[in-house]
């Protein structure tokens, strides 16, 4: 599974949203006050180099080198080596997997005031890996890293409010954490949005308005999103039917990897 290092990389609970019809992880967030201590001035220079020797060997696949650098950073209080091992420990990258390792981690860099990492405890709690699911203790980890701005976060708490997951199904409150996450830059969240005023879910159906939150969603290259205002025209849902607009948009989602896109092109007739 794909554990973030960092906001910017997103987790798999993204990928539980499902597009209408068919099932489909900038800035970075505030953060807590850091709770480790500040690397010395004489060892600033080691600890860059560390790093620097580290990420590069992770990108490069040559995972033990890279396992041993983060080792050595994280001693020295590097939250960000912190968050490597604990995504090297839970994907199995170099080492076998080892859930409570990754958690001791992650719980590591949670306390230094990572957002990513409460995110992605939450992650584990609601995958239930190495333990079993709860999604109590998952909704806890979302919205404790929601609280400093992680989009990603507010939108697994959306989706745990949608879903029913540990709480009764709420769509005006998975409404209200989409549009927290939306806020804070994430399609996915747009996209969900336009889902709910496409179905009438927390809200009457207002077809104008999917259409709305599917383009935002589009804009960021969305592949749902894209798919789903293909689905629009060529249902002539809030707009007149436009085979040439829906295959235009399918084609689009098609090319960003959509497969109900690939699909509803050969429904049209489009050949590849």
């Amino acid at each position: 599974m794909g554990f973030a290092v960092n906001h910017s990389r997103r987790s798999p609970l993204a990928g539980f949203l499902c597009a209408v019809a068919a099932c489909l992880f900038g800035a970075l967030p505030a953060q807590a006050q850091s709770a480790v201590a500040p690397v010395p001035p004489d060892t600033a220079v080691t600890v860059k180099a560390l790093m620097a020797r580290g990420v590069e060997a992770y990108d490069s696949g040559s995972l033990t080198v890279a396992l041993d650098a983060f080792h050595q950073a994280a001693a020295m209080g590097v939250v960000e080596a912190m968050m490597y091992l604990g995504v090297m420990y839970g994907t199995g990258r170099g080492v076998d997997v080892d859930h409570a390792a990754s958690m001791a981690w992650f719980r590591h860099a949670a306390d230094a005031g990572n957002s990513q990492a409460m995110c992605n405890i939450g992650l584990i709690y609601f995958q239930g890996l190495g333990q079993p699911k709860d999604y109590g203790e998952a909704m806890s980890w979302f919205r404790r890293s929601g609280s400093f701005g992680n989009a990603e976060a507010m939108f697994n708490v959306g989706v745990l409010y949608r879903d029913g997951l540990g709480v009764p199904v709420n769509d005006t409150e998975a409404m209200n954490w989409f549009k927290k996450a939306s806020d804070a830059a994430d399609d996915i969240a747009a996209n969900a949005i336009g889902v709910l005023y496409q179905q009438g879910l927390g809200v009457s159906v207002d077809y104008v308005l999917a259409m709305s939150w599917y383009q935002r969603a589009a804009q960021a290259g969305n592949a749902a999103a894209l798919y789903n205002i293909g689905v629009l025209w060529e249902g002539g849902l809030g707009v007149a039917p436009d085979r040439a607009q829906a295959i235009d948009w399918y084609t689009k989602a098609a090319a960003a990897g959509n497969p109900s896109a690939k699909a509803a092109l050969k429904s049209l007739g489009v050949k590849d």
